[in-house]
């Protein structure tokens, strides 16, 4: 993607920086020889011996911004000779007055005779009717004042740039404040930069490969940004192999290296912080969120038996069902209702050094006593997903223990979806009071009985739940919209009993 555009220009071989010529030494040397050339031509004849001007170089402001010409040392216009002499000589001595004005009580300095007969001469000269000089309001032709120190610029090189004159030391990048020396720099509205510096400020960097992101085939800065962290990325790193987080779907750095697991996954560091890796660890999850059922008059009658598996036990156990809708590509959680072995994690890996290693497993046999076998969740995901997705699949169990049978997969898979993002609100905002109109009784978090939550944790809560919200399935994403709707307007158990009775949502 282009940058914004804000009235960017690049701009090529702007300028030739020269030195000044403005020193007290010079400017008096160049006075004493127009001085004599003066007492020359006066003993010449002043009416019509000029010499011809079609040989001088005249070099002018072009009307083309950002380029640099010496400043003309006289102006050449059509009046008179004398004229022009007296106007030179006025500047002169205004430049002298002007640094006069500048010392204590503002008397002049003369430093020698030469001045001094400088002034008797343009006392001498000059028209008794002229007016007095005011150096304040002198401001000959070639007066310009420096866009950056407000100074005059005098009689040295300088810079001409938006309508504005600057002398080279001071036309200056708006990022880092050094001088633009080189032959090309950028302008974003008034202000200049280095081409550098406006790269760096505008141009994306790859947050994978920390590169500036490629332009494509167009000339256009092309980059995938994800939709929730805004973690900016070249294309390319879409099928070069780079790890994604299993949970948070971040792509890994090259600065930074995620966890893989035995079943092939990757965790990033901070899913890792809060994960939970076997059937143990994950027991009183299990409990808070059944309790959370029961505080909305939704108690789960049967004890329903819980395990965390790997990936490969979970997808054999989904082949094993006769019955059922999954999340394809990548199922998480399960609510089983047939008879099978399912190999659960007995003890959780260790960590060693970027891999998670020695993990524990042991065969299961589930035997149906109710309508709900087992319920199976993957490993290795933090607490706050692992507990979505258990209020998910005993929303599932809650259904078919209940006698909601024959459901379409949207309206079944879209309020068990509704149901894990009302815990999840309940976890990452306690305060948040939008419980449905199922009970008076207060629902109980479990996040109060373990205490406040990290910022990173809570962030990774409010990712699970943009997950939930935006999701692009039919069953999942359509299905949990309507439901959500259906339950802000009518409530949890009215929309429920609708479901009983017709199958669907309330309109």
């Amino acid at each position: 993607m282009a940058p914004p555009s804000s009235s960017i220009n690049h701009i090529s071989n702007p300028c030739v920086y020269g030195d000044f010529v403005s020193s007290y030494a010079e400017r008096k040397s160049r006075f004493m020889k127009w001085l004599s050339k003066l007492f020359k031509s006066t003993g010449s004849n002043r009416g019509g011996g000029g010499g011809s001007t079609s040989g001088r170089h005249h070099p002018q402001f072009l009307g083309e911004e950002s380029m640099v010409w010496p400043a003309p040392r006289r102006s050449l216009d059509d009046r008179s000779r004398a004229d022009r002499e007296k106007e030179e000589l006025d500047h002169a001595i205004a430049l002298s007055l002007a640094e006069d004005l500048k010392r204590p009580n503002g008397q002049r300095w003369r430093s020698n005779t030469d001045e001094d007969y400088a002034w008797a001469l343009q006392d001498s000269q000059l028209n008794p009717s002229y007016p007095p000089y005011d150096p304040s309001h002198y401001y000959p032709r070639s007066y310009k004042v420096c866009g950056g120190c407000n100074c005059d610029i005098g009689y040295g090189n300088y810079l001409g740039c938006m309508g504005t004159y600057f002398h080279p030391n001071c036309f200056r990048c708006r990022s880092c404040g050094y001088p633009i020396t080189e032959h090309e720099f950028s302008l974003s509205g008034k202000d200049p930069y280095h081409k550098s510096c406006f790269k760096e400020l505008t141009h994306p960097k790859c947050e994978v490969c920390h590169q500036y992101i490629p332009t494509n085939g167009a000339g256009l800065i092309e980059y995938r940004c994800h939709p929730f962290w805004a973690q900016k990325y070249c294309p390319s790193h879409e099928h070069d192999h780079t790890s994604r987080c299993c949970s948070c779907e971040r792509l890994e750095s090259w600065n930074t290296r995620y966890y893989s697991l035995e079943d092939g996954r990757s965790l990033c560091l901070e899913c890792m912080e809060s994960a939970i890796m076997d059937t143990g660890d994950c027991q009183p999850l299990y409990h808070a969120i059944r309790d959370y059922y029961e505080g909305m008059n939704m108690k789960l009658d049967q004890q329903i038996p819980m395990l965390l598996v790997e990936r490969q036990a979970l997808n054999e156990a989904i082949v094993g069902e006769k019955n059922g809708y999954h999340h394809m590509p990548e199922t998480r959680g399960l609510c089983l209702s047939e008879e099978q072995t399912v190999t659960s994690i007995l003890r959780r890996p260790r960590i060693g050094g970027n891999r998670l290693v020695g993990m524990r497993t042991q065969p299961q046999k589930l035997t149906r006593k109710c309508e709900v076998t087992a319920i199976l969740v993957l490993y290795g995901l933090p607490r706050l997903l692992t507990g979505a997705i258990l209020a998910h699949e005993l929303m599932h169990g809650w259904l078919r223990l209940k006698g909601y049978c024959n459901l379409n997969p949207e309206v079944e898979e879209g309020i068990c979806q509704v149901l894990s993002y009302m815990w999840l609100e309940s976890e990452v905002l306690p305060d948040y009071r939008n419980m449905p109109s199922t009970s008076s009784a207060s629902t109980s978090s479990s996040s109060s009985k373990k205490g406040g939550k990290s910022e990173v944790e809570k962030k990774l809560g409010e990712f699970f739940m943009h997950q939930i919200a935006h999701d692009a399935s039919p069953a999942y994403g359509e299905g949990f919209r309507a439901a959500n709707a259906a339950v802000n307007k009518y409530g949890l158990r009215r929309t429920l009993e609708h479901i009983r009775l017709t199958g669907n949502f309330p309109l």
